[in-house]
């Protein structure tokens, strides 16, 4: 009787620990945004196994992981590039989650080189996207990681989901194209898509190639803060520790009310590239003098801020980090880091032609 009893009242208990229980698998993890969001979901669930796979370009460190992190059994690192389809579907395979990082990112790079951000947005998405589609059975989602890039210049003061989009440079145009490439795959197979369109970020371990740690380290080198055309475009930044609260939060919600779903994510506010750079000048005590005026690049968005109300109503989710914080907190995270970042700094700049011919490092 007793025997009876314990199988009744335990073993639902047994079934419901092993549904808590999820393998996620992270592309492009070893970068800036993959790499925190990795380190927030395996602090906060210790029943979660994780597998990544990277490239590890220039823009990919094995250092973004954390030591523990990388010798416990819930870790699992996969050196190899997501345009692998053999390679994606086989980790796909065994996957409840699986988010989708793994890109080419800089507007600037793009302009100088495009050819690898098709082959990686576009045809590493496809990759991934098939992938799930052959195992739609076991993989519970896909969230692919967009960008506010595709809507190009805002329309209106705020843009929400439904803003045409509208790429304005070779790194935009890929990533519209695998975003509508996830979309359609939603629509003809019916694999579980959630679209995340985040907005500008910002935070530790970012590459140089950015606007906000290129400010910061080149005050930190004693070199002048390069601005292009007189930092009038505004950009809406966030804490990459908000990305991290938004893919959780679709990770744990009812898949009905989210598959194929678009959902973007931001601060709700714009400000410009000049604010931004004397912003980092008070707080590392230097003259604006430093701040040096640059043409602009090809294809520049000159502003736009989100609309975040629809994540905000259906899931409940808003940006935490105030800016000023969190700026004060990345401008530490460099100051004690130069060994990391001083790595890149022969990558700081790309040479760019302009439309008049001239070449200029951007």
């Amino acid at each position: 009787m007793l025997t009876g009893i314990f199988f009744l009242v335990i073993m639902p208990y047994i079934n419901l620990v092993k549904k808590t229980k999820k393998k996620i698998f992270i592309t492009g993890a070893a970068g800036f945004i993959g790499s925190n969001v990795l380190e927030y979901l395996f602090k906060k669930y210790k029943n979660y196994y994780f597998t990544v796979l990277d490239a590890l370009t220039y823009a990919g460190n094995l250092r973004n992981f954390l030591p523990e992190m990388m010798n416990d059994k819930r870790f699992h690192f996969v050196y190899g590039d997501v345009t692998n389809n053999a390679l994606v579907d086989n980790l796909v395979r065994d996957s409840d989650v699986v988010i989708h990082f793994a890109a080419e990112t800089h507007v600037t790079r793009s302009i100088h080189d495009n050819r690898k951000f098709f082959e990686t947005d576009v045809l590493g998405t496809q990759s991934v996207a098939n992938a799930v589609y052959h195992h739609k059975k076991r993989v519970e989602r896909f969230i692919h990681i967009s960008t506010c890039e595709v809507y190009g210049h805002g329309l209106t003061r705020k843009m929400d989901e439904s803003h045409p989009l509208n790429p304005h440079s070779p790194y935009a145009a890929a990533k519209a194209g695998a975003d509508r490439l996830v979309y359609s795959y939603y629509i003809t197979y019916g694999i579980p898509v959630i679209i995340l369109r985040p907005f500008n970020i910002y935070g530790p371990r970012q590459h140089l190639e950015k606007a906000i740690p290129r400010f910061i380290t080149s005050a930190l080198s004693n070199d002048p803060l390069p601005l292009h055309g007189g930092g009038k475009s505004k950009r809406d930044y966030m804490h990459v520790s908000d990305v991290a609260t938004a893919i959780d939060l679709l990770i744990r919600a009812p898949l009905k009310k989210v598959k194929g779903e678009v959902f973007n994510i931001g601060s709700g506010k714009a400000i410009s590239i000049l604010q931004i750079a004397k912003s980092v000048a008070k707080h590392m005590k230097i003259p604006e003098s430093r701040i040096k005026i640059v043409k602009d690049r090809p294809g520049q968005v000159s502003g736009f801020a989100c609309d975040y109300s629809k994540i905000k109503k259906l899931l409940g989710w808003e940006p935490k980090k105030d800016m000023r914080i969190g700026l004060i907190e990345t401008i530490a995270w460099y100051r004690e880091n130069k060994d990391i970042w001083n790595l890149q700094t022969w990558l700081k700049s790309v040479p760019i032609v302009l439309p008049d011919g001239t070449t200029e490092h951007h």
